[in-house]
């Protein structure tokens, strides 16, 4: 396997600009030394927690490499800022699996390999949970300036911390020798090494599950884990394949478990994160508030980007906002989020359930309503306890590292 070609294009197009006018006369061979040493710097500085202001706080203290890059504790929310007292506002996502995804698009249609051209799937894409960056590149500037993550002041505070830094000379190696002496180069460069880390594929999307294993006809599932995999792809039951896709592409492409679509799940408020102190605070997602640009689209409001599911039994919390704390509870929400919304929501003072209490009513409407969903309060759920069991077993095939017993 070998690096992205949009992190070889970002090589060309930045170190090799840096390095010469005429970055397209950079071989492929140059290309990806250059790319091999911003990933290098990139991995430095993902483990190092002088970059935050606190200077305890590393990218990889909230993205733990052991957990899929996903959160180390199953807090709903981390602590950040510079006193690290300050929560934050969403669970932290997995960074595994995201190489392949869209830019964020509004009308999305999918290729040929993927699926129908035709058909508009919608607001689809961006690597955050409102999809609101495109690029590794974009993704990284967020927590090092954000006020409840890394919490620098401004780019040049990171800069200073980078220059300093025993890393910095494979930075000048790889642009320029005078790359610190302008600011807004720097802190390009920096974020651009983030994104060539990012894009290794060994540590970040290895393909190496039991279920990858499968697929090459090189292991087999048990029982559990078969039966898993049926309710999974079946439309009647789990239906989970509609925005996880559990299949080769039409060119042989391994299955990356998301759609990318951005879609309202009318996830329970989690009363675990302290924005939600404040009724009227509500996190809309595609519409607000760390995402501004949509905050006009009434129809965006809710919905959230499909993550992937590669690695998801290593998660401690799941959803956007953390509120389920095991894989089982969140695979039972979507069979019984309609038929015993009970089980999942709070009650008025009157005994009423307050159903997608974490959405305002006038947003509702967006809520998704396809299989598993469905259904009335007191209607048999479409999953079974048994059949939510098999779908977990079979999503635990799903995690990296599989070696297969002698």
């Amino acid at each position: 396997m070998r690096l992205a070609l949009s992190l070889l294009c970002a090589v060309l197009l930045g170190a090799g600009a840096a390095r010469s006018a005429d970055p397209g006369g950079m071989s492929r061979a140059e290309a990806y030394r250059l790319a091999a040493t911003l990933a290098e710097v990139g991995r430095a500085m993902f483990r190092d927690p002088t970059l935050s202001s606190s200077g305890a706080m590393a990218c990889a203290s909230c993205h733990d490499p052991a957990r899929g890059f996903g959160p180390a504790n199953d807090r709903a929310v981390q602590l950040g800022g510079r006193d690290l007292n300050q929560p934050g506002l969403r669970a932290v996502p997995s960074l595994t699996y995201i190489q392949a995804t869209p830019q964020f698009a509004e009308h999305y249609f999918e290729s040929e390999d993927e699926g129908d051209p035709s058909v508009d799937a919608g607001p689809t894409g961006g690597l955050t949970w409102d999809g609101r960056a495109d690029r590794g590149s974009d993704q990284a500037r967020i927590p090092l300036l954000s006020p409840f993550e890394m919490a620098n002041a401004d780019p040049a505070e990171v800069v200073a911390k980078v220059r300093r830094a025993p890393y910095a000379q494979m930075l000048r190696a790889a642009f320029a020798a005078e790359i610190f002496d302008n600011t807004e180069a720097a802190f390009a460069a920096i974020l651009r090494a983030f994104e060539a880390y990012e894009q290794e594929w060994r540590e970040f999307y290895p393909y190496s599950s039991k279920y990858d294993a499968y697929l090459a006809g090189e292991a087999k599932l048990s029982d559990a884990e078969a039966r898993g995999l049926a309710l999974f792809n079946d439309e009647s039951k789990g239906n989970c394949a509609s925005c996880h896709p559990s299949e080769r592409g039409g060119d042989g492409t391994p299955p990356q478990f998301t759609d990318a679509g951005l879609v309202a799940l009318g996830v329970p408020r989690n009363p675990a994160i302290p924005a939600n102190a404040d009724p009227a605070w509500h996190d809309l997602g595609l519409c607000g508030p760390l995402r501004t640009d949509l905050a006009d689209r009434a129809e965006y409001c809710g919905r959230f980007r499909t993550p992937s599911l590669r690695n998801v039994a290593l998660r401690p919390v799941f959803f956007h906002n953390g509120f389920s704390r095991s894989l089982r509870d969140a695979v039972a929400f979507y069979a019984e989020r309609d038929t015993k919304p009970e089980k999942w929501y709070p009650r008025d003072a009157d005994g009423q359930v307050r159903k997608f209490d974490d959405l305002p009513k006038k947003y509702r409407a967006n809520v998704n309503t396809d299989p598993p969903f469905g259904g009335k309060p007191g209607d048999k759920p479409v999953l079974s306890d048994g059949e939510i069991d098999d779908i977990v077993a079979f999503l635990r095939t799903l995690t990296d590292g599989y070696r297969k017993t002698p």
